[in-house]
């Protein structure tokens, strides 16, 4: 009787405190649906915040290298990709600190490359910056809400768009010796095409990647999506100035 008894199932309707001391319920597909929600907006929040940051010295660092000769930028093309490459392993060893570090290099040092070339086409064309910049913000936003919302996995688009990328960078060492009549603005078009498909894969791997640690790195690449958006919108807008 007494110690034969087997303990009841608690009710669905029991509180947490009481499942959890029967242990009975070990897990809750409706909290973890919450918590996981509840990352997912966090990361969203401070993967944007790290995006405005590195725009942010962008900026500032277009500013400061205007006067920048073409050898500096060169300098400072090779230190902004390797703070990238260098954001790998502190993203692996989760180190934050050191990821949102190297992303503000990363930033900066791009911009201090693109100084000389920014600092150009706001003297010929200033309207073509400001067309840039705003048609980049609408690029980003509606490609990357496209793919934070599609449901239908992008990873295939994503390799596509890597692949086709390299394809447009040979594209474009060949355009340095080959004169082909209006490849300037095909290269361009080309390039945005790529970078929807880009920015389409990042913005949904936000949306999946559960780790906070990772949004510098995420950050990284929706910044360096935005910015190559940028360049091509402002060869389109300049005329294909070089």
């Amino acid at each position: 009787m007494g110690g034969n008894e087997q303990p009841q199932p608690a009710s669905t309707g029991a509180e947490p405190g009481r499942a959890q001391s029967l242990g009975d319920l070990v897990y809750s597909p409706t909290y973890a649906a919450t918590d996981s929600r509840d990352q997912t907006a966090t990361l969203f929040g401070q993967t944007m915040w790290l995006v405005a940051l590195a725009a942010g010295c962008f900026a500032l660092g277009c500013y400061a290298g205007r006067n920048l000769t073409a050898g500096w930028s060169i300098v400072w093309f090779i230190a902004g990709f390797g703070c990238l490459i260098a954001m790998r392993f502190t993203v692996r060893s989760q180190s934050r600190g050191a990821s949102i570090g190297l992303l503000v290099g990363v930033g900066l040092f791009l911009g201090l490359a693109m100084g000389p070339a920014v600092a150009y086409y706001s003297a010929a064309s200033p309207s073509a910056v400001w067309k840039a910049a705003g048609a980049t913000g609408l690029f980003i936003a509606g490609f990357g809400s496209a793919g934070y919302a599609s449901r239908r996995d992008l990873s295939a688009l994503g390799r596509i768009s890597f692949f086709a990328l390299i394809g447009l960078i040979i594209f474009g060492i060949v355009l340095i010796f080959v004169h082909i009549p209006g490849a300037d603005l095909m290269f361009s078009i080309l390039g945005l095409v790529i970078f929807a498909g880009l920015t389409m894969f990042d913005f949904q791997r936000l949306r999946r990647t559960q780790g906070l640690d990772a949004a510098p790195f995420i950050a990284a690449s929706i910044f360096l999506d935005a910015l190559n958006v940028f360049l091509f919108f402002l060869r389109i807008f300049g005329g294909g100035r070089e």
